[in-house]
């Protein structure tokens, strides 16, 4: 019977390979490229074919290579195998693990409770008080504690205003410590041709009272008009959100007793662009007639400068400011032929070093 059906197979093959299936039309698929054998391939004889030996499984691999001693292929029921009951997680092929965390401040180890509760020099109870003294003074100087120069020219420029054009300038500085300082301040102005109106010296020393904050006391020199001398008080210092404060009492050498409080505001806008609001106020307890100064409030003035750093040592700066004189002080400059009200437009340069 294998025969005649081999022989059915070949002669229906032949007769129509379009009609004969895949797995009869090319018995031999999987076992090599018969194609290379000849234009003969797959039309074997089928008394040869009945003649040999059944088809090798193992055809193809290479057992010379190959340690039979070590493979026990009884055993190698593969149907016996139960792989519900292997742990397929102990074999790796389960999810991985997921990476772990980098370090962030949810891991950091929080300081211990007793940190920063010991003693504030602790090093003098093993080292003695005279080992440390040095110690100490170094750690001050390099943390502050050292001599420096310090100038500033704040306002250095040219108002145009109807009427007369002027000047002013607005400077100070001061050579010391961060504890104890000696200031000087100097303040003027006046219009183009006219003498100086308002010229002023001030010699302070400061001391630290607070984290930003100076008491500053001294003397205060007027030479521009009636000469008068003061005796001066005042606190000077940066305020929460960057205001920079400066006021002073002063009492003159006749009894006058005045105040002066000026506020600015330093509003970084771009790398090198600042917007600068300004704000002066001046009381005074009395009039003061030979001053044109009257009771209350004597001035007020407002503006805004914008400045450009060219380097943060150098800013040159344009703006606009409004004065005005109210009370007894318009008074006064009206009896003296001046406007109690004036509008500067402001080109300037400020400076330090």
């Amino acid at each position: 019977m294998r025969r005649e059906a081999l022989v059915a197979a070949a002669l229906i093959s032949l007769a129509s390979p379009a009609l004969a299936s895949p797995a009869l039309a090319q018995p031999h698929q999987g076992h090599g490229d018969h194609q290379a054998a000849g234009p003969h391939a797959g039309h074997q004889d089928p008394q040869a074919q009945e003649k040999a030996e059944p088809a090798d499984p193992h055809q193809g691999m290479d057992h010379g290579t190959m340690d039979h001693g070590e493979m026990d292929h009884g055993a190698s029921d593969q149907r016996a195998v139960d792989h519900s009951t292997m742990d397929h997680s102990a074999m790796g092929h389960g999810a991985p693990e997921p990476a772990a965390a980098s370090p962030g401040p949810d891991m950091e180890t929080p300081p211990p409770p007793e940190a920063g509760s010991g003693a504030p020099r602790a090093a003098d109870a093993i080292w003695g008080a005279e080992a440390m003294r040095a110690s100490r003074e170094d750690l001050q100087k390099t943390h502050g504690d050292f001599t420096l120069f310090w100038f500033q020219a704040d306002r250095a420029e040219f108002q145009a205003r109807q009427g007369d054009n002027g000047y002013l300038w607005d400077l100070q500085g001061f050579y010391g410590n961060t504890t104890d300082k000696f200031f000087f301040k100097s303040e003027g102005e006046g219009s183009f041709g006219e003498p100086i109106e308002e010229l002023e010296f001030q010699a302070l020393y400061s001391r630290a009272i607070a984290p930003f904050f100076d008491l500053q006391a001294g003397f205060r020199q007027d030479l521009a008009g009636p000469d008068t001398s003061y005796a001066v008080i005042g606190i000077q210092g940066l305020a929460p959100y960057m205001f920079e404060l400066d006021t002073a009492l002063f009492l003159s050498h006749r009894g006058d007793l005045t105040a002066r409080v000026e506020a600015e505001l330093d509003q970084r806008i771009a790398q090198s662009i600042l917007i600068q609001p300004r704000a002066e106020l001046n009381l005074a307890a009395q009039d003061v007639p030979e001053l044109g100064i009257g009771a209350g409030i004597d001035s007020f003035e407002l503006g805004v400068r914008l400045r450009y750093e060219v380097i943060r040592e150098i800013a040159p700066y344009i703006g606009v400011e409004q004065v005005w004189k109210t009370g007894r002080s318009a008074d006064f400059a009206r009896a003296a032929g001046e406007d109690p009200s004036v509008t500067n437009f402001v080109l300037g340069i400020r400076f330090w070093f």
